[in-house]
């Protein structure tokens, strides 16, 4: 008797306009409207509505532009807590599906859906039963794209939106791929199809023409994987114990600047949004990195190390703010930044001496809480940090 090994099947879920969709959910009245996530004029757009799209408008556009080709656009400063919290739904939501998920994104993830059609029955079954499941959950249309490998499952998300479902078959894999642009294989970009195109490649069909040779003499050592995609061959492995790498904030100012107080006030700010999402992932980090755009678009970044993880608002706040005190500032700053990675504590030699660094820190622990708490039940706002009130009466 013959073992029946059940043939992979990826399921690529994409959330469709996801930031603007948000904001239209949580506000009704912006229904039906072009919403623009990205208010700041010298900023870019992360997010557009359909209805804006229908304008041209795309996201990493500048925002000066996508008000120049829809100046009735909604344009809206974006929320990247809520954005994350809807995201944190619609993940546990897959799980309940397969425990094998993997987030690609803040909007978008892949599922092992290998072998579950004896729970949920066939492919499509499952498929619209996933859509549905994440419109009853979180009041959002999203993409599906279902096939062996995941490029494809990726690229058949994108073939039918919005609120599409594509199935692709190991048996009709190659018909689906042929006609597609290059520019749909995931990793393509406008260079690579650029040079692809001079040589008469356009279509994944016209790759099909080519042995990996010629492509890895003109492709480099991509070429031999773009061969392998143009036959349908590619990953089908989840990784799902991803570990976030960093947590981060940054802003563009409005005017440039290269007062002190002011760019310490703002990374304060910066510091409290970190600190709290790391408390909120139950994360901390030793590495503090600052990031710091002068308004001639040179741009630095300086970290220090630190002897133990933190997620204690003062500790980042304080590192970031020597690293700033000991650069130059030739030219006033357009944008900074925070970042915190490398999570967990380094081995350490235990003392039974008592620990001032711990102590402190512990110190800082029930401040944070007990902003955290306050915060959680009077919003953001309601308590202010004194350094950040001075700096608000200047």
């Amino acid at each position: 008797m013959h073992n029946h090994i059940p043939i992979p099947t990826i399921l690529h879920l994409d959330m469709d306009a996801f930031f603007a969709s948000v904001e239209q959910h949580d506000d009704p009245a912006l229904k039906g409207l072009p919403v623009i996530i990205g208010h700041d004029h010298r900023g870019v757009v992360s997010a557009a509505s359909y209805e804006a799209r229908a304008f041209g408008v795309r996201s990493a556009m500048p925002v000066s532009e996508a008000r120049r080709r829809c100046p009735q656009g909604v344009f809206l400063p974006g929320n990247r807590r809520r954005y994350s919290e809807v995201s944190r739904v619609v993940m546990h939501t897959l799980g309940q599906f397969s425990p094998l998920v993997e987030p690609a994104s803040i909007d978008e993830a892949y599922v092992d859906i290998t072998g579950t059609q004896t729970l949920f029955g066939p492919v499509e079954t499952l498929a619209r039963s996933i859509k549905d499941a994440v419109r009853a959950a979180t009041g959002l249309a999203c993409s599906v794209g279902v096939a062996p490998v995941k490029f494809i499952a990726k690229i058949a998300s994108d073939y039918d939106k919005p609120d599409g479902l594509t199935i692709v078959t190991p048996e009709n894999a190659l018909d689906f791929l042929a006609p597609l642009p290059v520019g749909k294989i995931p990793g393509v970009g406008k260079r690579a199809e650029a040079i692809l195109g001079r040589l008469g490649i356009r279509t994944i069909a016209d790759l099909r023409r080519h042995t990996p040779e010629f492509l890895a003499r003109h492709c480099g050592s991509y070429g031999p994987a773009l061969y392998e995609k143009a036959h349908a061959r590619g990953n089908a492995t989840l990784v799902t114990d991803r570990e976030a790498k960093s947590v981060s904030a940054e802003n563009t100012f409005h005017t440039d600047t290269a007062d002190r107080h002011i760019l310490a006030a703002w990374l304060l700010r910066q510091a409290e949004r970190i600190g709290r999402e790391l408390r909120q992932e139950n994360l901390r980090g030793r590495t503090i990195t600052i990031k710091l755009k002068f308004n001639t678009f040179k741009q630095i970044t300086r970290s220090r190390t630190l002897p133990r993880a933190t997620d204690s608002d003062a500790a980042i706040f304080e590192t970031a703010r020597e690293l700033l005190d000991a650069e130059p500032l030739p030219s006033p700053l357009r944008l900074i930044g925070v970042g915190v990675s490398h999570f967990g504590d380094p081995p350490r030699q235990l003392s039974l001496l008592p620990d001032p660094v711990q102590t402190e820190h512990q110190h800082n622990g029930k401040i944070d809480a007990a902003l955290d708490t306050i915060r959680d039940k009077f919003g953001r706002q309601a308590i202010i940090r004194g350094r950040l009130f001075e700096n608000e009466k200047k």
